[in-house]
């Protein structure tokens, strides 16, 4: 129980995440499509949640080595919330992409055709 009152104070950081999501979903649904739209968010998440775990498991590792309890709470609830949504994202990016076969290997990146004068 006392777990889930320490949780209770990364609820900020949840509805941050999920403010995010929803402005860039909106605007690139509406720019682009909602398949892109989905593909975007699914990545910036990956990205985000990637990091913020990283973070706050650097974060924890040093509150565990100095003894600051305190801290050490706060990081792993920060880390708990980090590891749950990029396994909500990678659960999410498997479904997109089990409906959307051709997204799974495609590069979003521009192909570069490089023409040199000596080669024609």
């Amino acid at each position: 129980m006392g777990f889930l009152a320490r949780l209770s104070r990364i609820v900020p950081l949840i509805a941050g995440l999920a403010v995010l999501a929803a402005v860039v979903y909106l605007v690139v649904s509406l720019v682009r499509g909602s398949t892109r739209a989905k593909e975007v968010v699914i990545v910036m998440f990956t990205w985000i949640t990637a990091a913020l775990s990283a973070f706050c498991a650097m974060l924890s590792l040093y509150a565990l080595l100095e003894g600051n309890g305190a801290v050490l709470e706060l990081g792993v609830s920060c880390l708990a919330v980090g590891l749950v949504g990029l396994g909500v994202t990678r659960w999410c990016r498997h479904v997109f992409v089990k409906n959307h076969p051709h997204y799974k290997d495609a590069s979003q990146r521009a192909r570069v055709i490089r023409r040199w004068p000596w080669s024609r």
